[in-house]
This record gives structure tokens, sequence and C-alpha cells, in this order.
């Protein structure tokens, strides 16, 4: 359902923010289901945030941390510490 929603949003050429939404939930259904592109919809979720909105905003700040968790989560500890520093 989560990805007939973003693919309507994006034929539809909704606004950016709104689809990084959708994108945000899309990423936590896959994590909830143990699939593994859950962990590329979070970093595309995280730098969509970065490029509209700035890296110090509260959107991109909570995508940062989803981004990392699901880093420290397969372990890619590297990655997921430059992200908690920013």
């Amino acid at each position: 359902v989560r990805e007939a929603e973003l693919a309507m949003l994006r034929r539809a050429d909704a606004p950016e923010y709104n689809t990084l939404s959708v994108m945000s939930n899309l990423a936590i259904a896959y994590e909830a289901l143990g699939r593994p592109e859950a962990l590329q919809a979070k970093r595309d979720v995280y730098y969509g945030y970065l490029k509209l909105q700035g890296d110090e905003h509260q959107h991109t700040l909570n995508a940062a941390s989803n981004y990392a968790w699901g880093l420290v989560q397969l372990e890619r500890f590297e990655e997921a510490k430059a992200l908690f520093r920013k």
C-alpha cells in the first residue's frame, strides 16, 4: 500500500516534502518486514531532507538518526558514527 502511495505521489508531482514523508513510512514498513531495502530507503530519505531543508533542520536530523540506527543494526559502526556526530 505504501509503495502504491509513493508511486502515486511521484506521478502527481507532489511536493518533495510529502514524498519524503511517505518514503520514511515505507522505510519503517520495510524494516518491520525485515526487507533489505529498508536501509536504502532510509538513506534516500536522509539525503532528500538534507537537500531540501539543510543539515540542521529537525526532519534532516531525525532522518540521519534513523539511517544511522539502520547502519548500527547491520554493524556498520564507522558509517553510523559519522552520522551520529552530525
